[in-house]
Parts: structure tokens; C-alpha cells; sequence
């Protein structure tokens, strides 16, 4: 990840831990096991990556938020509106069961990232945004597959 500073690198890529263990956790039986009895049931399997993933949809609402900030005008308004879009998406959409959150969530992280490729296309990020984003939404999706499909 060449040009990516190095504090953001670390937490983007610490902030995949609870999708990689939500993965872990529905492939591994043991696992699954283990960390109900000493974490909880909320945090094993596709339960954690639920509620993070709608956590960080959030999260990443703020953050296109704050890109927007950069900008004025009809534009600004535009940019404001495309970043609530992250939020709504996981309160609306993730209330299903864990199959059907787990599908809109992926729908969520995938359209967050056509954001993120627009907001880069203004120069509205730093110029090593989208590189981390994609890999960090192929990971997310990765994962959510796992929890979703397996």
C-alpha cells in the first residue's frame, strides 16, 4: 500500500478484525465455541459482523461528511446528501435476519465504495484513498460472503 501514511494504514487494516473474526468464527466450529463462551454470542460469527458493519457504515458516513466540507455551492449540497447515504443504508436495511442483513450489508460496503470512487474523481480525498478502500471492501466482502454464504 505505497503512498498510504502509515497511522491510517494501520487502523483501516485493525479495523478489519471483527469481519476476519466474524469469517473465522463461522468456519470454525471450536472457534465459534471458544469465543461465545468467553465473548459473548454477539461476538462470533456473521452476529459481530452485523453490528460492526453497521457501525462502520456509519462511521464512513462521517467520514465522506467531512469530505464534503471541501467543497460548496450546489456541489457541497450534493456531497452532503451522497454522504448520509452509508448511515440510512445500515439503519434501514440490516434489520432482517442474519442471511438478508448480511446480503445488504455487502450492497451497503459495495456502494460505499462507488462513493468513495466519486468523491476521489472530485478530489475531494487524499490521493491514496481509493486504493485503501478497495482493499479494504474486497476484505469486508470477503468476509461477509463467508458469514452470508457458508
Amino acid at each position: 500500500m505505497r503512498g498510504v501514511p502509515r497511522a491510517p494504514l494501520v487502523l483501516a487494516l485493525a479495523g478489519l478484525i471483527p469481519f476476519i473474526w466474524g469469517g473465522l468464527t463461522s468456519l470454525n466450529g471450536d472457534l465459534q465455541d471458544w469465543g461465545r463462551q468467553e465473548l459473548g454470542s454477539r461476538f462470533v460469527g456473521p452476529y459481530i459482523q452485523l453490528f460492526y458493519g453497521s457501525v462502520i457504515l456509519s462511521f464512513m458516513s462521517g467520514v465522506l461528511w467531512g469530505f464534503a466540507t471541501k467543497t460548496s455551492g450546489s456541489k457541497a449540497a450534493t456531497c452532503y446528501v451522497l454522504s448520509v447515504l452509508p448511515a440510512l443504508w445500515a439503519f434501514f436495511m440490516t434489520g432482517g435476519g442474519p442471511v438478508e442483513s448480511g446480503i445488504n450489508l455487502m450492497y451497503g460496503f459495495a456502494g460505499l465504495l462507488v462513493l468513495d470512487a466519486i468523491f476521489a474523481y472530485w478530489r475531494l480525498t487524499p490521493t491514496w484513498w481509493l486504493r485503501l478502500r478497495v482493499l479494504l471492501t474486497a476484505i469486508v466482502l470477503i468476509c461477509l460472503a463467508v458469514g452470508v454464504y457458508l
